[in-house]
């Protein structure tokens, strides 16, 4: 029999402290740190040791593809298997229409489904199927909000797929915090981990967040699933980004690209989104970086005159680097922006942060401050120091390979890299005046704002 020991935890988050507190450390609720009694040592005796060396590999995952390439390749090849995978996101940003064509995709299979929702009827869940044209014979539904029955009801079906839609609408009755509190979304969610492990059941659950992460996002929970995706985008456009972020059976950082129609979610190329091919001035090709992908993506700039401090405010794109760019060019190549209002965007509603970019945002701006558009079909490749010399950054052929995907025939890029390159002629560059030399004439003669 185990000893038992009396502790002190808080009755929200169940975090455990040494000694009685007003306030607790884990979710900062007052007067919630009570007694409670938990097992001190089970009396078994203790693992032993072994060496890493002559172990057998593991056998294989038995990976399930989901029917969408980019969610494979988020995934790390397909659906592992007893895995728990969090889908997070905004509200109202198209997770339980995901969720609903992943289980279209995999009923389709032969692979047996089972669709738990708290936050739908029955009648709403199958009249979005039938919108999307989506077969749904073979996906079986229940509604569910507590975790009891949600559990009962997966080990008797035992499906290849239980999806959650969404955490925090499961309650475990024994506990006394709302759902979609921290303590009943990590609760349910250890359990759910424990039923995928025990039976085999691979459980994708959705859960909101907000624009901080927090609550039910990847913050609360990343510890607890095997792989966490994210679903975001601009609510007002049909574009979609999944985002893989910590990934047990894969690479992280991969994503896949969706279009939102009236038929659902469609997966595209972004490169037709993301690239004009129009010749004109304040619009520069950058080529980030997304997981083992590489994109060319349109960066915007707009230069106009100010009264007084200049106004820099930048969307999609990573402000800090925003404004330093903007300083190394007005220092360093000689292009005012000092006093000057400054606005920059990337097309698609894509988030930049990505250094590499930084040459792109510098031609950008030194487009729109002369009004000199780029020279045809260029992209441009580097991160910017601030003494304006450029950087040499990773993964130059998946860049190159995205910059001729995209239409573009000539990179500037850092010195060093290769300069043969199939289709595409490599300008290096060694100093952001290099690189933007092209707009030089606009700003021959240009005075420069005096100094405070």
């Amino acid at each position: 029999m185990a000893k038992t020991k009396t502790m002190l935890a808080c009755s929200s988050c169940r975090q455990q402290v040494p000694q009685w507190v007003g306030r607790c450390p884990g979710c900062g609720a007052w007067g919630t740190i009570e007694e409670a009694a938990g097992p001190r040592s089970s009396g078994g005796s203790p693992p032993t040791r072994v060496s890493l060396v002559g172990a057998q590999a593991p056998v294989d995952e038995g990976r399930v593809t989901s029917g969408f390439a980019g969610i494979d390749r988020v995934l790390g090849g397909g659906l592992v298997p007893a895995s728990v995978v969090l889908l997070a996101g905004e509200p109202g940003i198209g997770k339980s229409t995901l969720l609903l064509h992943l289980l279209g995709h995999l009923s389709s299979a032969e692979h047996p489904t089972l669709l738990v929702s708290g936050e739908e009827s029955h009648a709403q869940v199958a009249a979005r199927a039938r919108r999307l044209g989506i077969d749904d014979r073979g996906i079986e539904f229940a509604p569910g909000r507590d975790l009891e029955h949600v559990v009962q009801l997966a080990r008797e079906a035992r499906p290849f797929l239980l999806a959650v839609d969404s955490i925090q609408t499961i309650r475990d009755t024994a506990g006394t915090q709302m759902p979609g509190g921290v303590s009943q979304v990590r609760t349910c969610t250890d359990a759910l981990v424990g039923l995928a492990k025990a039976e085999g059941i691979a459980v994708v659950l959705t859960g909101h967040v907000t624009k901080d992460g927090d609550l039910a996002g990847p913050r609360a929970l990343e510890h607890a699933v095997d792989a966490v995706m994210t679903f975001d985008g601009d609510p007002r456009s049909g574009l979609r980004v999944l985002s893989g972020g910590k990934n047990r059976f894969g690479a992280e950082g991969e994503s896949a690209w969706f279009e939102m129609g009236g038929e659902g979610l469609r997966e595209i190329d972004p490169t037709a989104l993301l690239v004009s091919g129009d010749r004109v001035a304040g619009a520069a090709t950058a080529l980030p970086q997304a997981g083992r992908r590489a994109l060319a993506v349109e960066v915007q700039a707009l230069v106009g005159p100010a009264d007084g401090p200049g106004r820099r405010q930048a969307t999609g794109l990573d402000p800090r680097r925003f404004q330093l760019v903007a300083a190394v060019l007005d220092r360093a190549a000689g292009i005012p922006l000092g006093r000057a209002e400054l606005f920059g965007a990337s097309s698609g509603g894509v988030r930049i942060d990505d250094p590499a970019c930084d040459l792109a945002v510098a031609a950008a701006l030194a487009s729109a401050a002369t009004g000199t558009p780029p020279p045809a079909g260029a992209a441009f490749v580097g991160e910017v120091a601030l003494t304006g010399l450029v950087r040499p950054v990773p993964a130059v052929a998946q860049r190159f390979a995205a910059a001729r995907a995209a239409g573009c025939s000539v990179v500037f890029a850092t010195e060093g890299v290769p300069t043969t390159v199939q289709g595409l002629r490599i300008m290096p560059v060694r100093h952001v005046r290099e690189a933007v030399s092209w707009a030089s004439p606009g700003v021959t003669g240009a005075s420069r704002p005096p100094s405070a």
